[in-house]
């Protein structure tokens, strides 16, 4: 008897922020600003790949990524060592919810991480909810982690 396509598709297919999909998704639409792998331009805008930042979130990593996603980010933030002041990233308003997610858990759960994989993740629910009630710079700003 053969197992439907759909059904080992589902079986094989990563879980989210596991797979190609994300980085891709970030290749073609942050890694202008942020550099290839979320390096960061100095300037511009700060470094991703940096694992005491997301862990200092604890389990609200998520709904920082999510809100960034949704509204956006604009104002003065200090990452490391380095002030970024009139800081402007557009709301990603052009990723589905599914691809927000992929691309937020690719950040946190891969580039953001000592051990990848670990820590809590990003779901297109959560995306969504925020993009209908998307929070402000400030307090975005607020939730950050010093340095």
């Amino acid at each position: 008897m053969a197992v439907p396509a759909l059904l080992v598709a589902a079986f094989a297919a990563p879980a989210l922020g596991q797979d190609a999909t994300g980085a891709q998704l970030f290749a073609d639409h942050c890694a202008a600003c942020r550099n290839e792998g979320g390096a960061g331009n100095p300037g511009l805008a700060p470094a991703l790949n940096r694992p005491g930042f997301w862990d200092a979130f604890g389990d609200k990593g998520p709904d920082y990524l999510a809100g960034v996603i949704a509204s956006g980010l604009m104002g003065t933030i200090v990452a490391g060592d380095e002030t970024y002041a009139g800081l402007i990233m557009p709301p990603q308003s052009g990723l589905s919810d599914i691809e927000a997610a992929s691309v937020a858990n690719w950040v946190l759960l891969e580039v953001g991480r000592d051990a990848p994989g670990a820590g809590p993740k990003v779901t297109p629910d959560l995306i969504a909810a925020t993009r209908a009630a998307a929070p402000a710079a400030h307090d975005l700003i607020a939730m950050r982690p010093e340095g």
